[in-house]
């Protein structure tokens, strides 16, 4: 009898385990999976609006961290004035990056695009290598580093700042798209420019404020995941590719689909890393995206276009 006891409780207790133990990658998985979304909404947001996929996207995740980290630092701004202002200054590195190098371009080729972006973002993390140094550097955390227990795992403060954050933009963001008159306009836009232009809309306009909308976005989620991943010239490649694949999951839409690819990706990632090995950890999010461009090109939430005959 004691031996069937103790052999039931031995289950009990691996079981328990094993239950925290997906709970803490699930938990870990929607924190880091939200950072995807917001950066895979930026990408969808100048797509749609302008037809560009902007690869230099991931540069204005890191300069986001970079640029609170010299408010804080050299400024010595506190936290609360540093966010804001490292914020707006990314902004303005977005709309001069669409100035300086998008608009002059006559008739440009999709190749085009794509090389130019690319070579931006080369620019970018070059310059913040020379303003910067390759050294990592911290931001404190928002509200403390003390755990926080859900139901046998453990979460930062930090997570529960990344995911309110998140909800947070994909709401506003949702807002202005559907409800203020230059989100209409910049949705006209994406569906049909020359009609848009025909009606009165500035379509420059409306692209220079994609560019804006995209590098503020980019540039929260910088903030918001530094205290965690910390922050240096390099770290926006890799986070900008993994928010390209979370667009391509939500079949390059700017609102729901996306976050839901931003969280699946972060999800399969972090099981990934915890149930199989960590390094596959970077590998997964490439995996999905070649499955999906060979199985299901339009995303998981896209519908295929229809040809006009």
């Amino acid at each position: 009898m004691g031996k069937g006891r103790g052999e039931s409780l031995l289950v009990e207790t691996g079981y328990s385990m094993q239950f925290s133990q997906i709970l803490q990658y699930l938990l870990s998985g929607l924190s880091i999976g939200a950072i995807y979304a917001l950066i895979g909404v930026g990408f969808s947001i100048i797509y749609n609006a302008t037809g560009i996929i902007n690869f230099a996207q991931g540069e204005f995740v890191m300069l986001g961290g970079m640029l609170t980290l010299f408010f804080l630092e050299m400024l010595k701004f506190p936290l609360w004035l540093a966010i804001p202002c490292a914020i707006a200054a990314s902004t303005a590195a977005g709309i001069l990056f669409e100035r300086l190098a998008i608009r002059p371009l006559r008739r440009p080729t999709p190749i085009n695009l794509v090389i130019l972006t690319i070579g931006g973002s080369i620019l970018i993390r070059g310059l913040a290598m020379l303003v910067w140094g390759k050294d990592t550097h911290a931001i404190p955390s928002f509200s403390g580093d003390e755990p926080i227990s859900i139901g046998g795992a453990t979460i930062l403060p930090q997570h529960l700042w990344i995911l309110g954050v998140t909800l947070l933009m994909v709401s506003v963001n949702k807002f202005y798209f559907n409800r203020t008159i230059s989100g209409k306009a910049m949705r006209a836009c994406a569906y049909n420019r020359r009609a848009a232009s025909l009606v009165g809309i500035d379509v420059r306009r409306m692209v220079m404020l994609s560019f804006a909308i995209s590098s503020a976005m980019g540039a929260v989620a910088g903030i918001i995941v530094a205290p965690l991943t910390m922050v240096a010239y390099d770290v926006g490649g890799m986070l900008g590719l993994k928010g390209f694949c979370a667009a391509i999951v939500g079949g390059m839409s700017s609102g729901i689909p996306t976050v839901m690819g931003g969280l699946i990706l972060g999800v399969l990632e972090s099981m990934g890393a915890g149930l199989i090995s960590s390094g596959y950890k970077d590998a997964i999010a490439f995996i999905v995206l070649l499955l999906l461009l060979f199985l299901r090109p339009q995303g998981l939430f896209g519908k295929p276009e229809s040809e006009r005959v």
